[in-house]
């Protein structure tokens, strides 16, 4: 086990709305270092997140990423040869970075053209609470609640 916990590493705000979560989404975003290009994606997206709903696209866009994102998972347990699924509270940085990975897989795999209308589609879907990314979040809190019986099991 580790002596020491890694130190934080301070995010800078993004250019354009000077917002340090939307630097943390684009880091997510980004493939083979290449920050610019998510960056441009991940503006594209927001103006066509604006131009559907006719609200502001960030405002937009954090709403949906509160909508994906969980407040319990469910781990696993060996106690006495058996396996169980134990409900557990999430650390807030777990529970946005939990969000975020969701909100980009599912829009990845959505079947718009490029991938700033994919990423906008999911977007304007987890605002209205449907979509992939906020399945997987009532998925996951089903889970729990079905777990609930072995909570007393937290470690």
């Amino acid at each position: 086990m580790r002596k020491s916990k890694p130190k934080k590493r301070i995010l800078l705000p993004d250019p354009r709305f000077n917002d340090t979560l939307v630097t943390r989404f684009v880091n997510n975003l980004m493939l083979r270092g290449k920050k610019n290009v998510a960056y441009t994606l991940f503006y594209d997206a927001i103006e066509i997140v604006s131009n559907k709903t006719k609200e502001d696209g960030l405002e937009v866009f954090k709403k949906a990423l509160a909508n994906v994102t969980p407040s319990v998972e469910v781990r696993s347990r060996r106690i006495g040869g058996a396996t169980f699924q134990i409900p557990s509270e999430i650390r807030p940085d777990r529970k946005m970075s939990i969000g975020i990975k969701h909100l980009i897989q599912f829009a990845r795999r959505r079947n718009d053209k490029g991938m700033a209308a994919k990423l906008a589609g999911e977007i304007i879907a987890a605002s209205k609470e449907e979509g992939g990314a906020y399945k997987r979040k009532e998925d996951t809190h089903r889970m729990a609640d079905a777990n609930k019986a072995f909570s007393h099991f937290r470690f």
